[in-house]
């Protein structure tokens, strides 16, 4: 079995587009032919895809670097190249992606379909399309764009109904082996489950749920205590959460405690986890005194808490819960999924704004000429594909922080002390505009 690998950190590259071909069309007998380069190919994209076989990112130790393939260049007689392949990295469902360098959340692949992380580059305009009735013969066609690259940190909250919370030892493990068909390692000493395990609960057709055992949780857990520590993260997406305890107390702690230190616990690592619906599942009943049973029941029942006294290992008492969570999970919303988050307000570093460079094709307007809108501007700087994979072109509100990105940055104050005019078209990497003035 795999080591349980919860995070992860990998270097994505997207292929770069290939390059437009400048050729000219020969044949007998056929003067002055024209330009005749093709297109280069579009470069290859990466994307993240669920898959339910995955449980881990382990595999992710021994790879750390993926790319996709490069769009070929064009070719003579108008042929285009062959766009580059896409590369699809299967991770466990639920796996949250983030961009390294600012934190910022990118993906959660929990659907079905594949999520695009890093973009293709486009491929480059062979010579065809810039001839014009002034220019019939350019010698020049437009390079690819290079893909996207970027470094992320990939972290799994794993999808869950219910999640099981208690200490260590309290029989968590013995309870999803008595209600699903998981199969935790159960014995008599602490922390025997290291890693979190799932298992599917079935009442019948159509009746099921997933619950989740979370490795056993100890005071300080949310500071980084203990081995629990780094399985909170699991609990955030559950619906609802069972609280095993030892109503024996046969380690010698009080059960009551237990339950309120491990409630501070989550409430110090997430706050929202206090509004969590909780049904307590006092375990181990056979060894329990009726007095201590009897303590138990008026301390959560007039706490208004949905209170079971179970025997897992015997199933005693287990299908009352198993029901009662069952029902309890049709009042609640669905599993919890992650939106994309915007790019914060102060995204831009102004300093980046010195390195860009902006050349032309099709002539510069003013001591030199061109055909009437017929200039295309190409603005290149490395730090504007990172602004760029963060935009949305469809919102209004990302439009308007890229065009300040640009004011900001001098770009449209180059553009036009170069001689961009109203109908000129504007290239930044593969988003085009017509500059309106």
């Amino acid at each position: 079995m795999p080591a349980f690998i919860d995070t992860a950190r990998v270097s994505l590259s997207a292929g770069a587009g290939g390059d437009g071909c400048v050729a000219f069309h020969r044949e007998k007998y056929i003067a002055s032919g024209g330009p005749s380069g093709g297109d280069g190919g579009h470069g290859g994209s990466v994307y993240l895809l669920a898959d339910d076989k995955l449980s881990t990112l382990a595999d992710f130790r021994y790879r750390r670097k993926y790319a996709a393939g490069r769009g070929a260049d064009g070719e003579s007689g108008r042929r285009s190249g062959k766009q580059g392949g896409d590369l699809t990295i299967r991770v466990p469902r639920g796996t949250l992606v983030k961009d390294a360098e600012t934190g910022r959340l990118l993906a959660d692949v929990s659907g079905e379909g594949p999520v695009r992380v890093a973009k293709g580059g486009r491929g480059g305009w062979g010579n065809v399309h810039f001839a014009t009735p002034t220019r019939q013969a350019p010698r020049f066609a437009r390079p690819g764009t290079p893909g996207e690259a970027l470094e992320i940190n990939l972290e799994l909250k794993l999808l869950a109904d219910v999640g099981l919370l208690g200490f260590p030892n309290v029989g968590k493990s013995s309870l999803i082996a008595a209600v699903s068909q998981a199969k935790p390692i159960v014995a008599d000493y602490h922390f025997t489950t290291i890693t979190p395990v799932l298992g599917v609960v079935s009442l019948g057709l159509g009746q099921s749920f997933v619950m989740a055992d979370i490795p056993g949780l100890i005071e300080g857990a949310s500071e980084g205590v203990g081995l629990g520590h780094a399985f909170l993260r699991h609990v955030e997406r559950c619906r609802m959460l069972v609280h095993v305890l030892d109503a024996a107390g046969s380690e010698g702690r009080d059960p009551i405690e237990d339950f309120a230190l491990i409630n501070r616990e989550l409430a110090s690592y997430m706050p929202e986890l206090v509004d969590c619906p909780q049904i307590v599942a006092a375990n181990k009943i056979d060894l329990a005194a009726p007095e201590q049973l009897e303590r138990l029941r008026d301390y959560f029942t007039g706490g208004g808490y949905e209170y079971f006294e179970i025997c897992a290992p015997i199933h005693e008492n287990t299908d009352a819960l198993v029901k009662a969570v069952y029902y309890k999970l049709q009042e609640l919303p669905p599993i919890r999924r992650y939106e994309p988050e915007a790019l914060p307000e102060d995204f831009y570093d102004p300093r980046e704004g010195e390195n860009f460079t902006l050349r032309m094709e099709g002539g510069v307007r003013g001591e030199r000429t061109v055909s009437s809108g017929a200039g295309v501007f190409f603005v290149e700087a490395p730090w504007l594909l990172r602004v760029l994979r963060g935009c949305n072109m469809d919102d209004y509100e990302s439009l308007q922080y890229f065009q300040r990105a640009l004011q900001k940055s001098g770009i449209v104050a180059a553009l036009e002390n170069a001689g961009v005019q109203e109908g000129d078209t504007v290239s930044i990497y593969d988003f085009e505009f017509e500059y309106l003035g």
